[in-house]
């Protein structure tokens, strides 16, 4: 099949489930969007007026402060006479400043009122609309997916349709709601911005606009070469991550031969270059931060500079006109940047509706909800088979049913027999018309099931599967599900038929007990009982059986079978099953073998025929054994919660670094104090322009223009500074992290890596994230919490040094626009978790729809289902609504603070201006000082799910740093002693593996070896063989009993010198990625060792004069997993290994049972030479490896059944001897 895109939905058509209320509410909205969008490029227009204004009065009263003028009839003029009257363009000054102010505060205050009602509408209508449209395409969806035939949901697993349920139809949600609307009204502000820039001075845009390219180039490469220096970082840690794999694999090799510490070693020199890379990535991440800086700041000065000439010189702007231009251009160029990641958004919704829609649009092969089809007026109940075969829509290579023909009499109750897999389950689901047949038909009566319709078809059966499903309700609902209409009588007169009824009336709440979810509060029979009760209130005409008594035990057996014994008189009966007793009295046998009926007859008769019955009864036992394995499935466990970290912990793993950090400190600082720098130069600019004389003018503005240049390269060397110190100290503490991470965890016991949370991947990706995210805590944390309070602290201390009234105001809108700030970086992460909250309650629902749809299907119940989800809807929707207003109420206030803190300190300004002698550009220096370090403060706050999101790593991490092992490797407790013997004894010992505490695998062992005997194992796979050496090794400790060692208690023995003195060589030696002398050497990791050494162990292990006719001789690497090598060379390098480290015991697990004859003798004279003189523990298949042992030892179960020599037991005549004369393995 052709790759499609991954994106097949068109942006609009997402909205296809729009009624004309939604568009005609989206409309409204995108007008409000729009007009709100345009809001801030009309505030430049009237700030530009007052500046004008305020610059105006100020040059009024430099002339005033001349002598030779003075002031008459509200004009100013020279003091020559009344015919040379020299008018300037301001009325009364003494009116003027306050009056003009007050009128711009209500400017202000209406472009604010009109932001917060064109806020409100603009969010409120779009997430409104959308949460109508989401309701909708919820409720189309779920019922079409209850719709689908059965064949679809195999081909589908559960999860993902939960997942689509839950978080698809949310990033619909996101791409049609209020994204639009934000989207809409940044890019209004971004056309508007230029607009006005170059309508009031095309020149001064078009240099801005020139210098933009520059940022825009820093900001690609910026993105490229994080991207690559991440790629390089990934892969330098890839190294350290194999090693980190390969041991973690290997868990049981590495603590037989004591190599953990050198393991953790071997770790840490693979982390060195992941290291530098990183520490390089964030010096590059300042470099370039840095660069933008100085790009911005040397953009003021040019705009500046540029700006000023045209005001000074030129003449051809007013002030007001340049600061319009310079800000217009500016916010156009941040909205946009500000709009782009809407365009994510939209994306991933098109990309989530893909799926959904095409489920919407698809039509169900066979659709369980339509009315079409017959209802049979009589059913007497034949079913026929007529020449079947199919195919699993999911598995369309495999042949299920093969042409197969059989016939069912009305009545009778036919069995249905054979191996698993012949297709005996798969007959009954055609029945049901779960799946319709590739070729052929089945009929009913005479008339194919295809033209019947299927919710009746489907109420005239009754079925009892062997995993009955419940639903989560109480008992009388779950017995209800059979039949709507039901009353109680009928219900009571079911469960006496099913023998549920006693058991039902003893509980305390009788018929109204909850089952507990899928009935986890039944045991299997009591659900069993149940789910009989259930077919047969449905009266049905047919009664299918599916293996409806095999999970229980032999008690509750008994009683199901009665019931299902009284039931099946006088209907069409269908039993599958495998054990004899539920088979014998049925009327009819058929015997399946491939997807065919090959034999049908009574009992007897086909006990004669000797066919697939009659192996069937004969194999009764395995066949019983095999089923009650069923496969189990490790159910997915929930991530345990954790408490998230103590900061103070992170950071005493930090110490060390302080060097670093307090550079990176004290270059933060310095960025923090770049903005207020900022405002006061800012200011000083429109100080400038009412400078009368033009000399001293030019000179200030052009001081001013130098000083933009030297802020940014100041601010360029400290972004440096702060990105390379932070990075260094993050990169070191993650190193740091790692590393004991890595050394705790092969620290524990062998029994927490059998968890499967615990399993090499899981680990491997532990050390990998968990450590890496733990720096969000420490360094650039700490950098955003001191570049925000040098940023505010500088701010305030600025405004009150420069007009202490002024601030105060301000002050008190600071909380209002710190909170819009830190409001809308919460809104764009958006409500999601409360809309999961809600939607849990229907979440259930459509999860246990779609667990248990077979069932659902079975009983005809969809409808219901559909109908529960849509009731649970409800809650979701009511809440989205309300949220809609909410938002949208606080998304207006948000965006109407700025405006009404400038309406109340302009005007206040412009008392203390008229008043106190104040001098206008203060005003304008407090006002901006105090407004960007606000907002600065509410993105600061926006910035640390990182910081959230450390502190629940740390946490992991220092979970796995303080678990006490249960067997320590690195304790030097426990006891030692001189002269190792090398004697063993086994006293009663049980043992459970912690992950199957279910499946006792000893069960009081009993055997002793006295020092320099040969002990062999023999027995069938899962016997306790393998486990016993476990022991013996310490991975685990008995649950029961003792294992001595030289009489001590193998519990109270120090670990690593236990292991110190026992050489392994397993059934599949598990080589390092490393040379084959480096393997060798692995044997003895408490010293060095040397080369002779390394060769006299392999001349024993009958490897010598292979390795030296490779061409690198003892270097030859022997790839990953000892990949290079063929098995008898890896299974002698392996004997070297325990061979080196001289132990008084070795253990060989099956260490020829995998190899050809050839090898098999090479390595058995190796094995032989190497037993010389010390303890040894054999297990073996292969008779031939066991017969000169000292002591045979034959287990079965879990403990010793027979015990002596070859002779001995050959004289016994017992399992041993059998075991030889048939060379079979014993079971």
């Amino acid at each position: 099949k052709a790759e499609q895109p991954a994106i097949r939905v068109g942006f609009f058509q997402l909205f296809r489930f729009a009624t004309c209320n939604e568009v005609l509410m989206m409309v409204v909205g995108s007008v409000c969007a729009v007009l709100h969008g345009s809001a801030q490029p009309l505030m430049l227009l009237v700030f530009g007026l007052l500046t004008d204004t305020f610059i105006e009065y100020d040059i009024e009263l430099n002339e005033l402060s001349d002598e030779r003028k003075e002031c008459v009839n509200n004009t100013i003029q020279w003091n020559l006479g009344p015919h040379e009257q020299f008018n300037t363009e301001g009325q009364a000054v003494i009116l003027d400043i306050e009056y003009e102010m007050t009128q711009f505060a209500f400017y202000y205050v209406g472009i604010g009122a009109a932001v917060f009602l064109l806020g409100y509408f603009q969010i409120s209508l779009w997430v409104t609309a959308a949460a109508r449209q989401i309701q909708l395409i919820r409720k189309m969806y779920f019922s079409k997916v209850m719709r689908m035939e059965i064949g679809w949901f195999d081909c589908t697993s559960v999860g993902e349709l939960n997942t689509r349920m839950s978080d698809d139809i949310n990033k619909i949600n996101d791409a049609i709601a209020d994204q639009v609307a934000i989207f809409l009204q940044r890019f209004t502000t971004f056309v508007c911005g230029f607009c006005i820039g170059f309508v009031k001075g095309w020149k001064l845009t078009l240099v801005i606009v020139a210098a933009s390219p520059l940022i825009g180039i820093g900001a690609g490469l910026m993105a490229l070469f994080v991207a690559k220096l991440t790629g390089m970082e990934l892969q330098a840690y890839a190294k350290a991550g194999a090693v980190a794999d390969e041991v973690l694999s290997s868990i049981r090799t590495v603590a037989a031969f004591g190599g953990e510490l050198k393991e953790v070693e071997r770790y840490d020199r693979n982390l060195v270059s992941a290291q530098s890379w990183g520490i390089r990535k964030g010096l590059i991440m300042g470099f370039f931060t840095g660069y933008m800086w100085l790009i911005i700041f040397l953009c003021y000065g040019l705009a500046f500079w540029y700006g000023s000439s045209l005001v000074v010189d030129t003449e051809e702007y007013t002030p007001g006109t340049l600061l319009q231009v310079f800000f217009g251009v500016l916010i156009a160029a941040m909205n946009l940047g500000q709009a782009s990641p809407c365009l994510e958004a939209f994306a991933a919704g098109r990309g989530a509706a893909t799926i959904i829609f095409e489920t919407i649009d698809r039509e169900p092969e066979i659709d369980c909800l339509s009315e079409a089809g017959y209802k049979l007026n009589r059913v007497k109940g034949d079913i026929e088979f007529h020449n079947v075969t199919f195919y699993y829509p999911s598995r369309p290579d495999v042949k299920i049913l093969d042409q197969l023909s059989v016939a069912v009499k009305s009545g009778e109750t036919t069995a249905f027999v054979g191996p698993s897999g012949a297709g005996k389950s798969t007959a009954v689901q055609l029945i049901q018309r779960f799946y319709d047949p590739k070729e052929g038909m089945v009929t009913l009566d005479g008339h194919d099931i295809r033209g019947l319709n299927i919710q009746w078809l489907r109420s005239l059966i009754g079925i009892v599967e062997q995993e009955p499903v419940l639903f989560a309700t109480t008992i009388a609902e779950n017995i209800r599900y059979g039949r709507p209409d039901v009353s109680m009588d009928d219900i009571i007169t079911a469960t006496k038929e099913a023998n549920a009824y006693n058991f039902i009336m003893e509980l305390p709440q009788k018929f109204d007990t909850l089952v507990g979810e899928g009935g986890g509060q039944m045991s299997g029979g009591q659900k069993q009982r149940i789910a009989i009760a259930r077919a047969l209130v449905r009266n049905p005409r047919i009664l299918l059986l599916d293996m409806a008594t095999s999970a229980l035990d032999n008690e509750s057996e008994a009683v199901v079978q009665e019931a299902l014994d009284k039931v099946r008189m006088g209907r069409t009966t269908i039993s599958i099953a495998h054990r004899l007793s539920t088979i014998k009295n049925a009327d009819v046998i058929v015997g399946f073998e491939h997807g065919r009926a090959v034999e049908r007859g009574k009992h007897n008769e086909l006990l004669e025929r000797k066919g697939v019955y009659f192996t069937l009864v004969t194999l009764q036992s395995q066949g019983d054994k095999a089923l009650n394995e069923k496969n189990a499935i490790p159910e997915e466990e929930e991530e345990e919660l954790v408490e998230p970290a103590p900061v103070a912990r992170i950071l005493r793993y930090n110490i060390p670094e302080w060097p670093y950090m307090l550079f990176g400190s004290f270059g933060a600082a310095i960025n923090g104090g770049v903005n207020p720098v900022y405002s006061l130069l800012f200011s000083q600019i429109l100080a400038t322009f009412s400078v009368t004389d033009p000399v001293a003018q030019r000179k200030e503005i052009d001081s001013i223009c130098l000083f933009f240049v030297m802020v940014g390269v100041v601010s360029f060397f400290t972004q440096m500074l702060q990105g390379y110190a932070f990075s260094k100290s993050g990169e070191l503490l993650t190193r740091r992290l790692r590393r004991l991470g890595f050394h705790a965890m092969l620290g524990q016991e062998i029994g927490w890596f059998d968890d499967h949370r615990n399993s090499p991947g899981a680990l491997t990706t532990r050390l990998a994230t968990d450590a890496s995210q733990v720096q969000g805590a420490t360094g650039s944390q700490i950098g955003m919490i001191v570049n925000s309070l040098t940023n505010i602290g500088v701010a305030i201390c600025m405004s009150f040094y420069f007009s202490w009234k002024l601030t105060l105001l301000i002050l008190c809108f600071l909380p209002f626009i710190a909170l819009s700030g830190g409001f809308q970086a919460k809104m764009l992460t958006g409500f999601a978790k409360q809309d999961k909250q809600a939607m849990e309650a229907a979440g259930r629902i459509s999860g246990e729809a779609l667990n248990n749809i077979r069932t659902i299907a079975g009983l005809g119940k969809e409808r219901n289902f559909v109908d529960m989800y849509e009731a649970q809807l409800d809650a979701p929707y009511q809440a989205a609504l309300k949220k809609a207003n909410v938002y949208g109420a606080c998304y207006g206030f948000a965006q109407c603070v700025v405006f009404l803190t400038n309406s109340a300190s302009y005007r206040f300004g412009g008392y203390l201006v008229r008043q106190e002698g104040l001098h206008f550009s203060l005003v304008f220096r407090v006002i901006s000082a105090i407004v960007t370090s606000g907002t600065a403060l509410g993105r600061a706050s926006s910035y640390t799910p990182d910081y959230a999101k450390a502190k629940i790593s740390a946490a992991r991490f220092f979970q796995l740093l303080d678990r006490v092992p249960q067997i320590s490797v690195y304790s030097d407790k426990g006891d030692k002693w001189d002269n190792f013997q090398g004697n063993i004894e086994f006293i009663d010992c049980k043992f459970t593996y912690p992950t199957r505490p279910d499946i006792q695998v000893l069960n009081g062992l009993n055997v002793s070896v006295k020092p320099g005997q040969t002990l062999a194992f023999v027995g069938s796979s899962g016997c306790g063989k393998s486990t016993s050496v476990q022991l013996l090794e310490r991975f685990y400790d008995p649950d029961h009993g003792r294992v001595l060692i030289d009489g001590h208690d193998s519990t109270r023995v120090n670990v690593p010198f236990l292991r110190s003195k026992i050489g392994i060589v397993s059934q599949e030696p598990i080589l390092f990625d490393c040379s084959i002398a480096e393997n060798i050497k692995y044997g003895d990791n408490s010293r060095e060792i040397s080369m002779n050494e390394v060769i006299s162990a392999a001349k024993k292990a009958q490897l010598h004069s292979f390795v030296m006719s490779l061409p690198e001789k003892y270097d030859t690497n022997v790839g990953a997993q000892g990949s290079q090598l063929s098995r008898g060379q890896k299974q002698r390098i392996a004997i070297a290994r325990a061979i080196i480290r001289d132990p008084k015991i070795l253990l060989l697990d099956e260490a020829t049972s995998a190899l050809d004859t050839e090898s098999e003798k090479t390595v058995q004279e190796a094995l032989d030479k190497a037993r010389e003189g010390r303890t040894c523990i054999v297990i073996a298949h292969r008779l031939s490896t066991i017969q000169n042992s000292d002591i045979i030892a034959v287990m079965s179960r879990g403990f010793v059944i027979e015990k002596g020599t070859h002779d001995q037991l050959m004289a016994v005549k017992g399992a041993y001897y059998k075991l030889v004369t048939t060379g079979a393995p014993i079971s």
